[in-house]
């Protein structure tokens, strides 16, 4: 069942994955609980990984403390932090009365400020819009794992121009902005990470509802850290016949022009630097399903199952295509999107459905050999 709620005077008793909490309208959002759910997953998975003990995790925007609440629960020692006095005396009472007050620790204090002054086995970093301006300090205080929420779609999907100043990208607005965004956001972070010699490898990230979620296993040394923004570079991309195409990045440098002519004559547009590297490791992802699997306290647990499962199979190119926009280029009514994609792999392509839509699928094959397999 999903979060279950009952008036308490002003507030409202919410049961979120076996925590009972005390929240009210500003420092709780029930459509994150999917998110919240994953995170679980994601810790128990991480910590079997590393084989920590009790391994500590910050909670650098803790509002209700939910989070760190849910991290004390399987295992962790969170730290949760907050600007807010009404936040941090409500995490206070949600940490007391859960069960976890002897390892968990709350201050009133700046995130990045907390961040600045102690290392942590897990940062996790879930703000009101972009994690940007908690970047640079998260990478500072991440021993193993950094986990990072966006809720400012626009301006990574490139409908907004604040995107380019925010993330130093230029995103742009494509019928594939779901998986635009989400490497606008890693490759933005990569590119941080990388300035304090940190190198970031994506373990887990998705697009769902309103945000973009990764989860970064980070690694110190210059070597590894150039070897990450390996898998960081530009994607080129045609208004007028749809194709697209992704390429490495040469420092920070632009593609030439006489790189960017498209097969049917326009010019492509150019967005980057953004990653263009794997965003998933699908093992992990597995193991994250199968700790989502043994909880039945979910509220959102067969939701988060489905999407990871499309997550670890999503074929690995940093762009999807939407079957209905491929069939409405080729001028045909769309058949079912499973049969379209059994029809690619008989003609020998890798095809597998994404997460972002029930529309959305990833293949090997070029939009010209789409739009002519489509027509057929």
């Amino acid at each position: 069942m999903s979060a279950i709620r009952t008036v308490e005077r002003e507030m409202e008793t919410v049961t979120e994955g076996g925590a009972e909490l005390a929240v009210d309208g500003a420092f709780y959002n029930p459509r994150m609980e999917m998110n919240r759910d994953i995170t679980v997953g994601v810790l128990r998975a991480w910590r079997k990984r590393v084989g920590a003990q009790t391994p500590t995790y910050l909670d650098a925007n803790c509002a209700s403390g939910v989070r760190g609440v849910r991290a004390g629960l399987v295992g962790y020692d969170p730290m949760l932090v907050d600007r807010s006095d009404e936040a941090v005396e409500l995490t206070r009472r949600n940490v007391e009365e859960n069960g976890v007050g002897d390892r968990a620790t709350v201050e009133h204090e700046d995130a990045n400020v907390a961040m600045r002054r102690q290392r942590y086995d897990v940062v996790d970093v879930d703000p009101f819009g972009s994690p940007v301006p908690f970047a640079d300090a998260a990478f500072s205080s991440a021993d193993s794992l950094a986990c990072f929420t966006a809720t400012d779609t626009a301006p990574l999907c490139g409908a907004h121009d604040s995107g380019v100043r925010r993330y130093s990208c230029v995103p742009l607005n494509t019928t594939y902005h779901a998986e635009m965004g989400l490497r606008v956001l890693i490759g933005s972070l990569a590119r941080t990470a990388a300035r304090y010699d940190v190198a970031v490898t994506p373990v887990l990230s998705h697009s769902s509802d309103h945000y973009k979620r990764t989860y970064l296993a980070v690694e110190e040394g210059a070597k590894v850290s150039n070897a990450a923004l390996e898998g960081v570079g530009f994607l080129s991309h045609c208004f007028e016949c749809g194709s697209r195409d992704a390429c490495d990045a040469v420092g920070a440098a632009v593609p030439e022009e006489t790189d960017r002519v498209c097969a049917c004559g326009a010019m492509r547009e150019v967005a980057g630097p953004l990653w263009t590297g794997p965003i998933s490791d699908a093992g992990f992802v597995g193991s994250v399903i199968d700790e989502i699997e043994e909880d039945e306290r979910m509220g959102t647990r067969k939701r988060a199952k489905k999407t990871l499962r499309l997550v670890r199979d999503e074929l690995d190119t940093p762009t999807h295509y939407d079957h209905h926009k491929v069939c409405q280029r080729a001028g045909v009514a769309p058949s079912k999107l499973e049969v379209f994609l059994e029809r690619l792999r008989d003609f020998g392509y890798e095809a597998t459905e994404a997460h972002y839509s029930g529309t959305a699928f990833k293949t090997d094959a070029s939009h010209e050999e789409l739009v002519e397999l489509v027509g057929e």
